[in-house]
């Protein structure tokens, strides 16, 4: 009886999701949330400015899209960038959804008229995003002030992790209205990664997939490779594109020759060479292609960032090191390296979780939850 109940309200609430940008690697995000709401997601969003270096999504197979127009202001990384979306109150007139999931950051100006209109019409609003870190600078104790008037004009709150939930908390969202929606990018997994020998075959494989830009830190990585003593430098792999590629192997071919950059790689040549790792590293800031990592069976050196990577790396299956700290990731690297049985243990424990809590299915029946919870409030 519960799951007709559940399917009924499903099946008649009309979803609206506002985002700044649809990035391609959101799709199957929103196609999981879309089989919960079959033909009644909607989601709006603008193009990226150049430099930001997102591929956008242009249409979302299961579910309606819409695109606007981003008017910027600044640089998304200016404490004062501001970013007017154009199109946002004709498609919600259009689409008239019961809830509207919006981005939980009041430098969208358009989204404040937005959550007016929904409530005008008795509308319920959720706000996602990554938390409420407090701001520094001059401007810091205003940002915060209108932060948390942002926060209190929606109807409860989706983190990507457990560290943001606690953050909206602190800024006075009630507790009953904040929901955790673990980042992922990858759905459950449907078979079992190949076993490992217990073993290294010759020297350990280290990999890296992600974006090539400077805040990555790959730098780091390769000193880290390179400061380690000649007979455990392990094979290192990068895959991905990117603005600072050039610099990179610049770098690499000064310090760590035998790294190996494969350029971008989506797919079944992405799965391959995560299944031909021992180890997956993330040095900088981003967490989503770790993810896609424990889905391969792999353990995790993260570095500390936003919060989604304490909710990925655990004591079990990998590390995580303080950003920017280059001894502490080599000091991981070479414990790491030391003990390929507790390394392919540590992998287990990355699959088993990527299986049960962290992956799309379940960050869409989060969401599924949440909309339930607000629309019948």
């Amino acid at each position: 009886m519960m799951e007709t109940v559940e399917q009924s309200w499903q099946s008649t609430c009309k979803v609206g999701v506002q985002q700044r940008v649809l990035p391609d690697y959101r799709v199957p995000f929103f196609e999981r949330l879309a089989e919960r709401f079959p033909g009644r997601l909607s989601v709006f969003a603008g193009k990226p400015l150049p430099e930001e270096g997102i591929n956008p999504a242009a249409a979302i197979p299961k579910a309606h899209f819409v695109a606007g127009v981003n008017l910027h202001l600044f640089d998304p990384a200016h404490p004062l960038y501001l970013c007017w979306q154009l199109g946002l109150l004709r498609w919600l007139g259009s689409w008239r959804p019961q809830v509207l999931i919006v981005e939980a950051n009041p430098r969208y100006p358009a989204s404040r008229l937005a959550i007016r209109w929904m409530h005008q019409r008795g509308g319920k609003v959720l706000g996602w995003g990554l938390g409420a870190p407090p701001l520094q600078g001059a401007l810091g104790r205003l940002r915060q002030a209108e932060r948390r008037s942002f926060l209190r004009s929606l109807d409860g709150v989706i983190a990507y992790s457990r560290r943001g939930a606690s953050e909206y908390r602190r800024a006075g969202v009630p507790a009953e209205r904040v929901f955790t929606a673990i980042n992922a990018v990858a759905s459950r997994p449907a078979v079992q990664p190949p076993p490992k020998p217990t073993a290294f075959e010759g020297r350990p494989k280290v990999i890296f997939v992600g974006r090539l830009q400077e805040r990555k830190r790959l730098d780091l990585l390769l000193q880290a490779c390179a400061e380690l003593p000649a007979a455990n430098q392990p094979h290192l792999t990068i895959v991905g594109d990117g603005p600072h590629r050039v610099a990179l192997q610049e770098l690499a071919s000064k310090i760590y020759p035998t790294a190996r950059f494969l350029g971008d790689l989506r797919g079944a040549a992405l799965e391959a060479a995560l299944e031909w790792a021992d180890l997956f590293v993330l040095p900088g800031t981003g967490g989503l292609a770790a993810q896609q990592a424990m889905a391969s069976g792999l353990p995790l050196i993260v570095a500390q960032g936003d919060g989604t990577q304490e909710d990925l790396v655990r004591p079990e299956n990998g590390w995580l090191v303080p950003a920017g700290d280059v001894i502490s990731l080599r000091d991981a690297l070479a414990q790491a390296l030391s003990d390929p049985a507790r390394l392919r243990q540590m992998g287990k424990e990355s699959f088993r979780l990527a299986c049960k809590e962290i992956n799309i299915e379940a960050m869409a029946d989060q969401f599924a939850r949440a909309i339930e919870v607000v629309l019948h409030s």
